[in-house]
């Protein structure tokens, strides 16, 4: 069912959505995927991207399924949606057990034309199955740069999806991206076969952002913002932080100086965030001081300023966040108040995220250990743990070790499956006859009840299911399961992710640790690089709308815009940080301290980069596993920067 073309798009614009006009790229990309092309559409922070899909959708003939990132971001789209009388719907983690078999019912019952999910969806063995069971016209992938290993947000389960497309037999892909550079460009392409006549990218300058860098002292920050404030007075705006405590500090001081302003942050209950953002979007609250978890999910047109209070962690994120602001067109204005005292902080996020040779040396003994009959299953949050690698880069230890041939995803089931009864058991079994009736029989006599709630004995059913299904009885039972709940007999819930992969151990040669180590300390290398960049960029006597743009591979942008702080001849230097004074008498004390409680708790030899995380406050697995932050001195040298606080360490390990 293809009847659209070219001619009727504006049409059907203004029928389902009430625009009279496509923006630039809009139409080229529609079209193309009308045409039953993959498609890439790089356009600039709103500039609807979102639209290129939820036309389409509606002139496929089945399901459109959207992998988005942020919860925030699907509720935005799906209010927008429904606003329109577009049926769709999300999988999510917020859904009742009864609004979650309702998108279900309606997913099969084609009532449902965009169903929004987040990546890790595909990892829940109910939702597979669901997928299994119908078809789909379309996959898009939302802030696809997230597939690129070159890119700044990259997520290792976004690096799957191509197989998903697969596995699913979804005939095209869009992808959708605002930040792309051309590496980033050509490898997102490369991934999912996009012709280079099907790549669409937009001019990436906005004329009416206007980009200001100032050096500020730190000291001055909070006095220079208020001043910011007031020149912006009636105006919405968003002041980004990096960390969590400076979103509630620099918001309570704007409160104090009697400004309307609010924290927001990922440490907030879920309820108290949705209060914010709602508050913002009505214009209820002027002024969010945020954490970048707070942005994806907005879609206000008239933010007429953004600060960024601490410097962004890249190009990319400073791009992303600047977006935010003017997207009705009117002029907006931009500010970096900038120096170089919170530099380490943004390189301490990096250093965190770097696993050690050890811990990578334990999960492939791990895999060797427990693999059995050529199968490693494997529970994320207690891998984690064991190995003292933080769960985002486990992941993509992971698919480093796919790459390496070592691992093949097989698939995700759930650890425990739990049943609640809502009629008797007897109810249950006059519905079926002969061996399915014995089949079912053994389910439920597999099923250990504790009160309400019972769990399902998945290796009693193995046991006693020689003659009713054998290995085939997990996916047979499941399936039983879901049809209990659909005639209202139970209620089903699933818990504890587990993923099974395939193992080749030929694969683990003496090497592999201390290779993959090196990728990671490359990467990390590269990620300092990526710091070092941008405060070049910030720091440019060269336009700053004319450099974003060309980082962004956008050839057609002026190279004077005229009136960014560069252009106006304001170019900001920012000063040398201050040298923080710490006791290296106290820091080895400290460090001695923390090896004897390490080694208390089972950490034989505790490294120099651990100690080093724990001096500079860089949480990671072991500590809290250990209880170290009993130890004083946590974060005691968090003024200072890494390598600082590692070559101080040198003389006492």
């Amino acid at each position: 069912m293809m009847p659209s073309t070219s001619s009727t798009l504006p049409a059907l614009l203004k029928t389902h959505f009430g625009f009279d006009a496509f923006r630039e790229g809009q139409q080229e990309a529609i079209t193309h995927i009308l045409q039953g092309d993959s498609t890439l559409a790089i356009f600039p922070t709103g500039s609807g991207k979102s639209l290129c899909y939820q036309l389409s959708a509606l002139q496929l003939p089945y399901l459109t399924l959207v992998v988005s990132p942020l919860l925030a971001l699907m509720k935005d789209q799906l209010d927008f949606l429904k606003s329109r009388n577009i049926p769709a719907a999300s999988l999510d983690s917020t859904l009742t057990y009864d609004q979650y078999g309702q998108v279900v019912a309606d997913i099969k019952n084609n009532k449902v034309k965009i169903l929004m999910v987040s990546v890790e969806r595909f990892k829940n063995e109910r939702f597979r199955a669901l997928m299994e069971e119908i078809r789909l016209s379309l996959l898009v992938v939302d802030e696809a740069h997230c597939i690129s290993e070159w890119g700044h947000n990259f997520r290792p389960d976004y690096l799957k999806l191509p197989s998903y497309k697969q596995e699913f037999n979804i005939p095209q892909v869009l992808l959708l991206t605002a930040t792309a550079t051309k590496q980033v460009k050509l490898d997102m392409a490369s991934k999912f076969h996009v012709a280079s006549s099907a790549i669409i990218q937009t001019g990436f300058y906005r004329s009416n952002l206007n980009l200001n860098v100032l050096a500020v002292p730190q000291a001055h920050k909070n006095t220079q913002l208020q001043q910011l404030i007031h020149q912006h007075a009636g105006c919405n705006g968003i002041v980004y932080v990096t960390l969590q405590h400076t979103a509630e500090s620099v918001a309570s001081y704007l409160q104090q100086a009697g400004i309307n302003a609010s924290a927001y942050h990922a440490g907030m209950k879920n309820e108290e965030r949705a209060r914010i953002q709602e508050g913002f979007m009505r214009g209820d609250i002027p002024l969010v001081v945020a954490t970048i978890a707070f942005g994806m999910g907005v879609d206000k047109a008239d933010i007429r300023y953004v600060v960024h209070y601490d410097l962004p962690k890249s190009i990319e994120n400073y791009s992303q966040e600047i977006g935010r602001a003017g997207r009705d067109g009117l002029a907006s204005n931009c500010y970096v108040l900038g120096n170089l005292e919170s530099l380490n902080t943004i390189e301490n996020f990096v250093y965190g995220d770097t696993p050690e040779q050890a811990g990578i040396a334990l999960v492939l003994n791990h895999i060797i250990e427990h693999q059995q009959n050529g199968q490693w299953d494997m529970q994320l949050y207690q891998l984690s743990n064991a190995a003292n690698i933080r769960q985002l880069t486990l992941k993509t230890l992971l698919v480093q070790l796919e790459m390496h041939n070592v691992l093949t995803p097989l698939y995700t089931y759930s650890a425990e499956y739990s049943v609640k009864l809502l009629c008797d058991q007897s109810v249950i079994l006059s519905a079926f006859e002969g061996e399915h009736r014995g089949f079912v029989e053994c389910i439920l006599r597999n099923i250990q009840f504790k009160r309400t709630w019972g769990i399902v004995d998945f290796d009693g059913i193995y046991n006693a299911s020689v003659s009713l299904g054998g290995s085939g009885a997990r996916k047979r039972v499941i399936t039983a399961l879901e049809y209990f709940k659909d005639k209202g007999w139970i209620e089903l819930k699933s818990s504890g992710a587990v993923e099974a992969f395939g193992v080749n151990t030929t694969a683990i040669d003496q090497d592999l640790a201390d290779r993959l180590a090196q990728h990671f300390k490359q990467h990390e290398q590269n990620e300092i690089k990526r710091i070092a960049l941008m405060l070049r960029f910030l720091q440019s006597r060269h336009c700053l709308s004319y450099s974003l743009a060309k980082y962004f591979d956008d050839q057609h942008a002026p190279q004077q815009c005229g009136h960014c702080s560069s252009c106006k001849g304001q170019g900001a230097t920012f000063a040398a940080p201050s040298t923080p004074q710490v006791d290296i008498a106290l820091l080895n004390s400290t460090a001695k301290a923390l090896m004897v409680h390490l080694q208390t708790k089972g950490v034989a030899t505790p490294s120099r980069d651990l100690i080093t995380r724990f001096l500079v406050g860089i949480n990671v697995p072991v500590f809290t596993r250990t209880k170290a932050k009993t130890v004083p001195g946590f974060g005691m040298a968090e003024a200072m920067r890494y390598t600082a606080v590692y070559e101080a360490l040198s003389l006492m390990m």
